[in-house]
């Protein structure tokens, strides 16, 4: 059985043909996406799985800039935290975080369009694997270990003509997390404002002296051009 799976999950790093969907199918797929980031129990899970997106796009943007990964942290409550030490720029470090789901979620969209669907999943295990090199919290290692096996699953049960489907209602799913986190997060910054000091917004207000709308203005942009980039890709396959 471990055999039929390892195959499986290599035989998900192989191209299958694009996607082409007819509209009814397009509609169900957002619905389901939709119910991910709306339905309170189905939220509760996929957005620990956004959470872990959100924390890995500080992580790669401080890599990227030479910074050193020291931490990441993943809390039930959807919470979490990474820390990096260095000389990158901390300013790049500190402003992906909201947009990072948002940025999978269309090349997640793209990916399935353009037959890569299952690899993008079987990818996916692989960065999440990669993770635990990061985590410091007994609460992260089994939400992250809870993520491993939900993708895992998808790669060596799922017949792989449905896999660009399912990546898809991922991708969609993940730019509408986006769009709940970030709704969320200005939620703090006029209603909640005793939460400001863990707003990534606020943050990046205190160290660069740029306000905060615009760094929440920013993060939309990023965003809606992620949301408009998936639509063009999407709409190849209509």
């Amino acid at each position: 059985m471990v055999h039929d799976w390892w195959n499986a999950f290599v035989d998900g790093f192989t191209r299958t043909p694009p996607l082409s969907l007819p509209a009814a199918e397009v509609a169900w797929l957002l619905a389901a996406a939709a119910a991910l980031c709306l339905v309170p129990v189905l939220w509760r899970f996929f957005g620990r799985f956004v959470t872990i997106v959100h924390e890995l796009g500080h992580a790669f943007a401080g890599l990227a800039t030479g910074m050193r990964v020291t931490g990441i942290t993943l809390r039930r409550d959807q919470g979490g935290t990474t820390l990096g030490v260095g000389r990158g720029r901390a300013v790049w470090f500190g402003f992906w975080g909201y947009p990072a789901p948002a940025a999978v979620g269309a090349g997640f969209v793209a990916a399935s369009m353009q037959g890569w669907g299952r690899a993008a999943l079987s990818a996916t295990v692989v960065v999440l694997v990669l993770t635990f090199l990061f985590i410091r919290n007994v609460q992260g290692v089994f939400i992250l270990l809870g993520a491993i096996v939900a993708v895992g699953v998808l790669v060596v049960a799922v017949p792989p003509e449905v896999q660009g489907h399912v990546t898809l209602a991922a991708g969609l799913a993940l730019i509408l997390g986006a769009v709940r986190d970030w709704w969320n997060l200005v939620s703090v910054h006029t209603t909640r404002r005793r939460e400001l000091g863990s707003s990534d917004a606020f943050i990046l207000a205190r160290r660069t002296g740029v306000p905060a709308p615009v760094w929440l203005g920013s993060f939309a942009a990023v965003i809606g051009l992620c949301a408009a980039g998936a639509w063009l890709a999407l709409k190849v396959a209509l």
